[in-house]
């Protein structure tokens, strides 16, 4: 219950991938790690570092320089998670005001179950760009929501909810008047306590203000928002943590959380994007790895794409492969596809399977049917990328894509101990 402990810690102080890659570092930190700077260069000394870029963060355990013998090379042990969950996310110059309600313009962000969303009680959240270059973290209270259409006005609705992602997915925050003229960024900056002139823009995210709860007759879910991808970020900063007390002499365990996979990936943040790897060729320069020598390190190296999977739905069974029905609390998916959607293949299959009985976890295997095209992750383009062997796995879930998923209680803490076995192999 430790792990997921953690992991509620995570959610809550987490609403929005800055959020989460700012509770990464101060943990880290808190840990013993060194927070590094991209515009400095990186030290040659073993230890814990952390780097933030954005909503992306990668932390890592830096052994002992190598020597020229390419069989004292290190290999790269990198669990490879995301910070960003679908919703909604504020536009520019967002205040207007319809019919006597003062509302907040905002735009769909990845693919949320908009739906879900509705009549719930939101904040806004996300970071403040000051006018001395310097960002601020804000989460409010309770401010919005987006109210759903009383029946009596549409008889039709549960016949099938139809929701235009302009016109009806539009919160409301106040009647417009009086004091509700204010500005939304200008009222969450007084909330922060922060005077509004001083700030010059705003990446502002709505969150699902309901905290986490454990439920079901015998306890066994967690019901909570933004457990893909929380739920990976939470177990690997965990199983770096541990291991971090006595790492493998030969292995360089590394957490790379990225942003923007719900929208592709193809950021400066995101696994498309540069940021691991720049951050291994450092890591493999501070350890005097020479570029010739690069290639072998790498071929030595894991990358285990944790993504969360789906567990198999009992009210839509026939959504699901007839001979793989993954449930709550029975392990990890290994996560397969024909197509590359995943990357898991015969050796990395067999690898996870070492690693999930080295921890003493069980694991379970997750195929899509061949009508129902599934997700992917940022397996297939952190692999392509960096040419590391990558395995896809994750804990599953029901309602991913909700503002509220569930997760069985047992899942994040095998997520953990199969990570932490795996940065120790």
């Amino acid at each position: 219950m430790s792990h997921l402990d953690e992991l509620v810690r995570l959610i809550s102080d987490a609403p929005t991938s800055w959020h989460a890659a700012d509770y990464v570092a101060r943990e880290a930190i808190a840990a013993g790690f060194t927070r590094l700077e991209e515009t400095e260069p990186y030290p040659l000394a073993p230890g814990g570092y952390v780097v933030v870029r954005d909503g992306a963060v990668i932390a890592w355990i830096q052994p002992e320089a190598t020597g020229e013998d390419s069989a004292t090379l290190p290999g790269f042990r990198i669990l490879g998670a995301h910070t960003d969950s679908p919703g909604f996310k504020v536009k520019p110059s967002p205040d207007t005001t319809t019919a006597g309600w003062a509302q907040v313009g905002v735009e769909v962000y990845g693919g949320p179950l908009v739906n879900s969303w509705l009549d719930r009680d939101l904040a806004f959240a996300g970071r403040l760009v000051l006018r001395d270059g310097s960002t601020k973290l804000v989460t409010t209270s309770a401010m919005a929501r987006i109210p759903q259409l009383a029946i009596h006005l549409d008889r039709e609705t549960d016949r099938g909810l139809t929701l235009n992602r302009q016109q009806h997915l539009m919160p409301i925050v106040a009647t417009a008047s009086g004091d509700s003229a204010t500005t939304i960024v200008h009222a969450i900056a007084e909330e922060a306590g922060l005077s509004a002139d001083h700030v010059v823009a705003a990446d502002l995210m709505l969150a699902d203000t309901q905290p986490p709860a454990i439920l079901g007759s015998a306890q066994e879910f967690l019901a909570a928002p933004r457990m893909d991808n929380l739920v990976s970020v939470s177990a690997g900063l965990s199983a770096l943590l541990e291991v971090a007390h006595q790492p493998a002499p030969d292995l360089i365990p590394v957490l790379a959380a990225f942003d923007h996979e719900e929208v592709g990936s193809q950021t400066r943040s995101g696994a498309a994007g540069p940021f691991l790897d720049e951050t291994l060729v450092r890591i493999q320069h501070s350890l005097g790895i020479s570029p010739e020598q690069s290639p072998r390190v790498r071929a030595k190296s894991w990358l285990l794409s944790a993504d969360c999977g789906h567990v198999v739905h009992p009210n839509y069974v026939t959504k699901h492969d007839p001979d793989h029905h993954p449930l709550p609390n029975q392990g990890p998916l290994v996560k397969i596809n024909a197509n590359q959607r995943y990357t898991t293949d015969a050796m990395g299959h067999a690898a996870m399977a070492g690693w999930a009985e080295d921890a003493g976890v069980p694991i379970q295997e997750f195929v899509s049917r061949n009508d129902v095209p599934c997700g992917s992750t940022i397996g297939p383009i952190a692999s392509t990328r960096l040419g590391i062997p990558t395995v896809d796995c994750g804990v599953g879930l029901l309602s991913m894509h909700s503002v509220r998923e569930l997760v069985g209680v047992k899942d994040p803490g095998y997520l953990t101990r199969l990570t932490a076995a795996f940065f120790r192999q």
